[in-house]
């Protein structure tokens, strides 16, 4: 879906990804707009589906989940589908999940404890699902970059 976003839309959308606790106030000051003209526009973008939510960044490591881990999926046949989707959007160790082009059909990103624990979400959740004919994971040594943040230019 295409979104017709203004430059005032998209600096409001930059600065509630920098902070999502700004005050409308705050936002009006940096976009040039009063607050109810702020609380206005925020509205229209959550009703256009283009403002999804609010959040806040928490360290996985404070979490006990320091373990950044990717795992590639194939799943052998459409019918073993939803039963993999239940599956791995009920732990809470998968933190996002994506269709993929190429010779895998899913992959995974997930935050676990440690090996072990990681070794146990492959076997005890992803692997026991009917259908998994194969998996390839990933271990991150090190997140160089990591953000939710999409760039809110106009392209």
């Amino acid at each position: 879906m295409k979104y017709e976003l203004d430059a005032i839309d998209r600096a409001l959308l930059a600065n509630l990804q920098r902070d999502a606790s700004a005050s409308y106030a705050d936002l009006g000051r940096a976009v040039g707009l009063s607050v109810s003209a702020v609380n206005e526009r925020v509205r229209k973008l959550e009703a256009k589906g283009a403002l999804t939510g609010y959040t806040v960044r928490v360290n996985p490591v404070a979490l006990d989940r320091g373990l950044l881990a990717f795992v590639q999926v194939s799943l052998n046949d459409p019918q073993h589908e939803a039963a993999f989707l239940k599956s791995v959007t009920a732990s809470p160790a998968v933190l996002e999940c994506h269709t993929v082009t190429g010779s895998y059909s899913y992959l995974l990103k997930v935050r676990c404890r440690d090996t072990g624990h990681l070794h146990e979400l492959l076997s005890g959740v992803i692997k026991a699902t009917p259908g998994i004919t194969r998996t390839e994971t990933l271990i991150a040594l090190a997140s160089l970059k990591e953000t939710a943040e999409v760039d809110c230019k106009k392209i």
